[in-house]
């Protein structure tokens, strides 16, 4: 699909950003990978293929008889009999890395937590678990929950601030006060005190962090819609009889979206690192769950192994520079003034 004049001057601009235009193509490379996690680190071959038939143990459980094994259960396919079992009429296909997230290698050359290795390629951790297989699955997870948390966050507080912004009045006013009063809430001892009543999952935490957090685009949003409702055009579409919605979707929400959009890399960051805090104070996923809070907490617990918090440091930096970088990329893209300005001087 043909992009029209505007969108072309912004996508010049993003373009010439070159340090968020590759950040941003890092990122969706290293978020794509992470997609495929089961791929590329996982204890379950990808392929099996045994007396002329295709099986797909990542897919589908298949038990221990399929393979000529005695048990109905599911193949325990790092058990060296099961190995020779399907070697003898067929192959294996594994991923690169021979662990899952919650792998636990029994036959380490020391006690757990193990330095970095030909077969662990960034350590164990102290439990035994393959720390770079935990990074992977860690960082799907971080992703996911930050873009979720950013995506439903930024819709309610850009709806809540239109709403006032462009009303204002009375409504504006209560709503105000009650922002106030909701921001002022204790949000980490709520957390603890949800945390005793139900268990923890990534929806809950979704769910509760979504409901504290809708309020930083509010007050953005909000003096953007004051300003552009006294605008002339916003009055000559009110005086031709245009519906109220129709004026705030088309005529003033596009002035607050360089605002909203400056913010939301932030906002982002911000996601991945609170899921990240609750992780390393124990309030975030269910235990075993792959976390990079989790590994930072294994590293101020394990001092003596230096692996495992400068494993997590360095992907978090890493993640979250690449998030801002990208996200000043798209921002300067839809400011008008430099959209135009670079397109002139060009």
């Amino acid at each position: 699909m043909a992009l029209n004049q505007l969108n072309q001057r912004r996508l010049e601009t993003f373009k010439r950003n070159r340090r968020g235009y590759w950040s941003f193509w890092i990122f969706a490379i290293l978020f794509v990978l992470s997609i495929g996690a089961e791929l590329i680190a996982n204890d379950k071959p990808i392929l099996v293929n045994y007396d002329n038939k295709l099986f797909y143990p990542i897919f589908k459980v298949y038990p221990e008889t399929t393979f000529n094994g005695e048990f109905d259960a599911e193949a325990d396919y790092t058990d060296p009999y099961i190995q020779d079992l399907i070697n003898e009429k067929g192959s294996i296909v594994w991923a690169p890395v021979r662990f899952s997230h919650d792998t636990i290698d029994f036959e380490l050359s020391g006690s757990a937590p193990t330095p970095p290795s030909k077969t662990h390629w960034f350590g164990t951790d102290d439990q035994g678990r393959d720390v770079f297989a935990r990074v992977i699955y860690g960082f799907r997870i971080s992703v996911l929950f930050g873009l979720l948390l950013t995506f439903l966050s930024s819709v309610i507080g850009v709806a809540a601030g239109a709403v006032q912004g462009y009303f204002g009045g009375m409504l504006d006013l209560m709503a105000q006060r009650f922002i106030e009063i909701w921001q002022g809430l204790p949000v980490l001892y709520l957390l603890i005190i949800m945390a005793s009543v139900i268990k923890p999952s990534f929806w809950s935490l979704l769910f509760l962090m979504t409901l504290f957090g809708w309020t930083a685009l509010v007050g953005v949003v909000r003096a953007e819609f004051l300003r552009a409702r006294n605008f002339e055009y916003v009055r000559a579409a009110k005086a031709l009889g245009v519906n109220d919605a129709t004026i705030m979707w088309r005529h003033t929400l596009p002035n607050a979206m360089v605002a909203t959009v400056t913010f939301m890399p932030f906002i982002l960051s911000g996601s991945v690192t609170t899921l990240t805090a609750l992780d390393f104070l124990g309030l975030g996923l269910p235990p075993g769950s792959p976390s990079l809070g989790e590994l930072l907490k294994q590293g101020r617990d394990n001092l003596h192994a230096p692996w495992l918090g400068l494993t997590a440091f360095f992907v978090l930096s890493v993640m979250l520079s690449l998030l801002v970088f990208a996200g000043e990329a798209v921002r300067d893209a839809i400011d008008p003034r430099k959209t135009f300005n670079q397109s002139a001087a060009a």
